[in-house]
């Protein structure tokens, strides 16, 4: 059953990011291959990239949030140990205040690691974002 949860979790994570990284690029594709993103002033570019971190953000928190529900159904006793221990486990952060029962302990570590993936995937899309904005006409050619 561990196994089960755990590959469970891991693949709706995956789909979970992927959806969301599809909706971020269908949003940001009109505006980037129309060629207005190299013509956004500071504030506009600015701007753009604050809504999309924050969509980012948001996307991770979601992600958080599935890992809580799992954790609070399959063996935490409280939706906020099972945030709490999500959180630190998704950042990386870790904490002893709150540990899962020795069965489940394993979820933890890989939550770390799926974390991590998945917050390197969306930092690459932010940086492919501002690379357009900083980049100018020859960054654009060249990647489109």
């Amino acid at each position: 059953m561990t196994l089960t949860a755990a590959v469970l979790l891991v693949i709706l994570t995956l789909w979970l990011q992927f959806a969301g990284i599809a909706a971020l690029i269908a949003w940001m594709k009109p505006v980037v291959h129309t060629g207005n993103i190299n013509r956004l002033g500071p504030y506009h570019s600015a701007v753009l990239v604050v809504r999309f971190t924050a969509a980012v953000i948001g996307l991770q928190s979601l992600e958080i949030l599935l890992w809580a529900g799992g954790y609070r159904w399959l063996c935490l006793a409280s939706w906020e140990s099972a945030l709490y221990f999500s959180a630190g486990s998704y950042s990386t952060l870790g904490s002893g205040d709150v540990t899962l029962p020795f069965r489940w302990r394993l979820l933890g570590p890989l939550e770390s690691i799926i974390g991590v993936v998945m917050t390197g995937l969306s930092i690459g899309l932010l940086y492919a974002i501002v690379t357009r904005l900083i980049g100018g006409p020859s960054t654009t050619a060249a990647n489109s």
